[in-house]
């Protein structure tokens, strides 16, 4: 089993950073990808940034792309997601998740942690 707890969510001014931290127990070390997700209300949920274990690239969607980076200490076991330039389409609930093997999906998935960018 794996657990995944965020943090770091909040209300923050257009503009503004914010940086969030997932950290993930368990059995993680054979994990294929880890992934952060947000949902804002009334909208699909939607892909953020993305990183397969074992190799540096990151995946980010377009409308991060410049602003946020997903970075990783492997000793703490925790992914984060800073990010800067904030806007207030930007506010959601944030999830990070793990695709344990590359023949499914993200399967598990932490509670989740709200950011609110206000303008």
């Amino acid at each position: 089993q794996v657990q995944l707890v965020e943090s770091g969510g909040g209300l923050v001014q257009a503009g503004g950073s914010l940086r969030l931290s997932c950290a993930a127990s368990g059995r993680t070390l054979s994990s294929y990808r880890m992934g952060w997700f947000r949902h804002a209300p009334g909208k699909e949920r939607e892909f953020v940034a993305a990183f397969i274990w074992g190799f540096s690239s990151i995946n980010y969607a377009d409308s991060v792309k410049g602003r946020f980076t997903m970075s990783r200490d492997n000793a703490k076991n925790t992914v984060y997601l800073q990010m800067n330039s904030l806007k207030p389409e930007g506010t959601a609930v944030y999830y990070c998740a793990l695709q344990s093997d590359f023949k499914k999906g993200y399967d598990y998935w932490g509670q989740g942690t709200q950011v609110t960018v206000s303008s």
